[in-house]
Order: structure tokens, then sequence, then C-alpha cells
């Protein structure tokens, strides 16, 4: 069932949505090579419990305060103490925060030092794919306009899409209706309508789409040990706008 929030709920999803866009903004540039992706969590972790947040992933029994994936991991990279960031690592960090039972949902792709051209390629692309998506996320469309414009972007430039994960509702839970593909499909296609909050995330590999599972049971990687990118907003829906609300130019 696709939960249509009233003012208030966006007025509260916005506020946890804006404390998010702060923590990447502050910690953003302390993410270098030589740190453990649990000295990263740690961060994180400690900037949610002092703005009177905590991880929405406790709501699925996830053992991290963030997701933190690097290269060929697509999504859910478990926090590690061995796992180091390197130079010319692509580093994908999605984070929802749970406050006063509202949840944001966004991800960012960092791209650490001396990172190879086509991977910051397959960076800037794949935002651009967000963006896309985006922007045909509005009023009046159906779920495949967003879909259908991230994956002709992407397959454009030759990449492949992820399509076992995708985007969805969010703003109450941490994974609502409806599922937003990133390529096309059959079944479900709900209009876009005022009051819906959504989180659109492209997960673009560099090269084949097929992905694999790790023995963790969390990491997905992608089949071939090629990088992915992972980036993602939580937006709602207006009459006349859809509004980024994890954007971290925000206006303050």
């Amino acid at each position: 069932m696709i939960i249509l929030k009233t003012k208030e709920q966006i007025d509260g999803i916005r506020e946890v949505c804006h404390l998010t866009a702060d923590m990447f903004n502050e910690l953003i540039p302390k993410i270098k090579a030589g740190l453990s992706t649990k000295d990263v969590d740690d961060m994180f972790k400690e900037y949610m419990l002092s703005h009177g947040g905590k991880a929405a992933w406790w709501r699925e029994d996830f053992p991290g305060a963030i997701c933190i994936s690097i290269n060929d991991e697509i999504i859910h990279g478990l926090p590690s103490k061995k796992r180091i960031i390197c130079d010319g690592d692509l580093v994908s960090i999605d984070v929802g925060i749970d406050k006063n039972g509202y949840i944001s949902d966004t991800t960012h792709s960092l791209l650490i030092g001396n990172v190879p051209p086509k991977v910051r390629k397959l960076q800037q692309i794949t935002e651009e794919c967000l963006y896309a998506g985006i922007a045909a996320c509005v009023a009046g469309n159906r779920i495949s306009d967003i879909s259908n414009a991230v994956y002709s972007l992407a397959t454009k430039h030759g990449y492949g899409v992820v399509s076992e994960y995708c985007g969805h509702g969010v703003g109450i839970e941490v994974h609502e209706d409806p599922s937003i593909p990133n390529c096309p499909f059959h079944g479900a296609n709900p209009r876009i309508r005022p009051g819906m909050v959504l989180a659109i995330e492209p997960m673009i590999n560099l090269g084949t789409a097929a992905i694999a599972d790790k023995d963790d049971g969390w990491t997905v990687v992608t089949a071939d040990g090629e990088v992915s990118c992972h980036e993602e907003h939580t937006v709602a829906v207006f009459e006349d706008h859809t509004e980024i609300l994890t954007d971290l130019h925000y206006a303050k």
C-alpha cells in the first residue's frame, strides 16, 4: 500500500533529510584512504546519536549504522575494521536516519584520490541517471517514467543496470511501496501522486548488470568484478513540483 504523506509528515521527513545532508557535508571531507570502513561507520553513528537520531537500518537488522560498499560492491557493504579504504577506490555510503519516527534515505559515492577516468565517468553518469529519474518524478507521470529515464541514459553509455534491487517509498518505514525499478518492468505501475515520498536510487555497473551475493549474507557485488556506483536521493512530490529532500545544498 502506498502511503501518501500529509504536510505534517513531509515536514518531519524533510527535517530528518536535512539532518542527513548536514551530516554528509560535515563528514565527506573526513573520508580518506587509510580509514577502515568501521572507522567511517563510527563517524556517522556518532553524528546521528549526537543530533537526536539513530541509524534507520536498525529496523531491518543491518549490523551497522551505514552501508559502505567499495568498488565491485553494489550495495549493503558491511562496516569492518579489516576493510581499509585505498587510494583509487569508489566508496558508496548509503545512510538512513530515524528521528522522531521519520526516515531519510540517501547515498553518495565518493571518489578517493587517484581514481581511474573510467570510474570517474561511471560516477558522473550514475549521478546524471539519478537526476534524470528525479526529473521524471512529477505528479501525473508513472513510476515507469522514472525507470525508463534511468535505464535509457545508463545503457546509452554501455553500462549494466542492476534490476534485482530498486528504489522505493520511504519516510514512515525504511522500505515502503511503490518499488521503483531502474529498468523497464512488468507489473504494477502506479501514477505518481502528490504526497508520495520516494527514494530514487540508480545502481549502475561498469560492466555486466549481473550480480552475486557474498557469503556474509548482506553484501551484493558485481558478477564480473567490475566497479559499481550507487547514488540516491529522497524526494517529495507536490502538485506543482518535486522537492529533493536530501539535497546537500538545500536552502537553510
